[in-house]
């Protein structure tokens, strides 16, 4: 099942999106199995994306085929420390404080951590993450900080049966991400689109998109 789903989704995604940009498949993994991903990364997947903390460290050391670790979901500043130099890609650094802490961390063991800033791009109380008016502020404050990289931009679109209001608010994040990959050469993704959007967010100009269900099938929530 999972093999299938890996070998339809690869044949079903564009190689580039419509900038000529690679587009990567991050498999969102929360709630699966050490062996249902080790199945996934076997079958193809090369990046895999954890949610949570206690979740990442358990599976880490289970987890084969050296795939590239995304962090994608909430971080709490307590909760680095566990992180560092075991990531390749926070995708949700969503609060200046939370930079700041990744970067003291990544400062105090001698790397350089790559992270994307988070947008909420549909202004939703229920979702982290800069405003759309707040992205530039926050980047050139970020971007002043020691040991991090930003590489680019992550947002999640609204649960929404308005696909014109997605379109028009995938746009806009690729305009945001634009306008400062113009000042920045370490830009380099805009990670958007999960299982249900991400024809939409690619069309767009997604670039990264975040796969569970089409990968893992319907998610068993504990």
């Amino acid at each position: 099942m999972i093999e299938e789903n890996v070998k339809s989704v690869l044949a079903q995604i564009p190689e580039r999106n419509p900038f000529g940009e690679k587009i990567t498949i991050v498999a969102a993994v929360k709630f699966q199995s050490v062996e249902n991903i080790n199945r996934a990364i076997s079958a193809g997947i090369k990046d895999i994306g954890d949610n949570h903390v206690q979740e990442f460290r358990e599976k880490f050391d289970g987890i084969t085929g050296s795939p590239r670790r995304h962090f994608i979901g909430h971080l709490q500043t307590n909760k680095v420390k566990y992180l560092i130099g075991k990531v390749n890609l926070y995708h949700s650094v969503d609060r200046l404080n939370l930079a700041e802490e990744l970067s003291k961390r990544s400062a105090g063991a001698g790397i350089i951590s790559d992270i994307l800033l988070q947008v909420n791009i549909g202004s939703e109380l229920s979702k982290g993450g800069f405003g759309l008016e707040e992205v530039e502020s926050a980047y050139k404050q970020i971007k002043q900080l020691p040991a991090l990289k930003i590489r680019g931009l992550m947002a999640m679109l609204p649960l929404s049966d308005d696909e014109q209001l997605l379109k028009e608010l995938a746009k806009k994040m690729r305009c945001e991400y634009d306008k400062l990959r113009a000042q920045d050469s370490n830009f380099e993704y805009l990670s958007m689109g999960m299982s249900g959007d991400w024809q939409i967010c690619v069309e767009a100009g997604g670039n990264m998109i975040r796969l569970g269900t089409s990968l893992f099938g319907a998610r068993q929530y504990k």
